[in-house]
């Protein structure tokens, strides 16, 4: 297969922001609008691609992953806790927490399931690196359950079309990993090595989504590139960007065709944010092909 190569002009600021660690944006079909958020300046954003508004809500602690929720708002997971979040409101109820034994570690990246359960990771604060971490699930009844353990910095999430298998990163073990799904409990297994990054190649993988065609998009943190894989692992093609930290990314507008894309700037020297201004902004790419609706937490 031949490796198409996108240039960063293809790839569009629609929203210049200063995010420290832009993350986990996720699609409203029905109020057609982006949520996205800032981990450590403990905000969720709302995001209007028609008007370019920006609405910020602001949290009592940082909030490293949000996704939607069926009977309206979202949840979240903050640094030990599972939340729902209600934007109308502002009202933020805690309905789980998770590892109170392990004080350095927090909640990463989360996402939901097409069954409607949310993964959500958690990952050492202090160092990345280590084999700390978990994947919890938490079911539409709340209930927590550990569905994988020693892992190095739990990341991005995502479904093949038919729900069958799950892909799941591990930042620092530099791999993105896939699940075979039971369809009736959700349960996973066979866990295997889907694609592994050159850990020598200046990037790791952060944020990822599917499209409908089963292809993953994987962004590569320190290479200010997004890769595109086909279900066999093979690369279909690279999306540059003007930033080195692109961190996340999800499919949305109307036709599902729009791949938005967060940002960081976080630990950036001086010179590195002259280079690249734009980083912690919001980006956005016309896709060859939809994505998928993002799943909701029924719970």
């Amino acid at each position: 297969m031949t490796v198409q190569i996108v240039s960063g002009d293809a790839m569009r600021c629609v929203l210049p922001w200063e995010a420290t660690v832009g993350e986990s944006p996720v699609w409203s079909a029905e109020e057609q609008c982006l949520y996205w958020i800032d981990i450590q300046k403990k905000r969720v954003h709302k995001f209007d691609p028609v008007t370019r508004g920006n609405v910020t809500f602001e949290l009592p602690e940082i909030v490293t992953s949000a996704a939607l929720r069926a009977s309206g708002g979202l949840v979240l997971t903050l640094e030990k806790d599972f939340a729902v979040f209600d934007p109308r409101t502002g009202s933020l109820n805690r309905i789980g927490h998770v590892e109170a034994d392990v004080p350095d570690n927090r909640f990463n990246d989360g996402k939901c399931d097409p069954s409607g359960s949310f993964f959500a990771g958690t990952m050492d604060a202090k160092n990345w690196s280590a084999p700390a971490g978990h994947l919890f699930r938490m079911d539409p009844d709340q209930k927590i359950s550990t569905v994988q353990s020693e892992v190095i910095c739990s990341n991005g999430s995502g479904w093949s079309p038919d729900g069958r298998t799950m892909y799941y990163i591990e930042s620092f073990r530099y791999a993105v990993f896939a699940y075979d799904v039971e369809q009736q409990s959700g349960a996973l297994s066979n866990r295997r090595t889907f694609l592994s990054i050159d850990r020598h190649g200046g990037g790791f993988p952060d944020g990822m989504t599917v499209d409908s065609d089963g292809f993953v998009w994987c962004n590569l943190v320190g290479l200010g590139q997004i890769h595109r894989y086909d279900p066999t692992g093979a690369l279909e093609r690279i999306v540059q960007l003007p930033v080195p930290r692109a961190t996340d990314c999800t499919f949305g507008g109307p036709d599902l065709r729009t791949l938005f894309v967060t940002s960081a700037r976080e630990t950036m020297t001086p010179p590195q944010l002259a280079a690249a201004p734009l980083s912690g902004s919001l980006f956005a790419y016309a896709a060859p092909v939809a994505g998928l609706q993002a799943s909701a937490f029924r719970g």
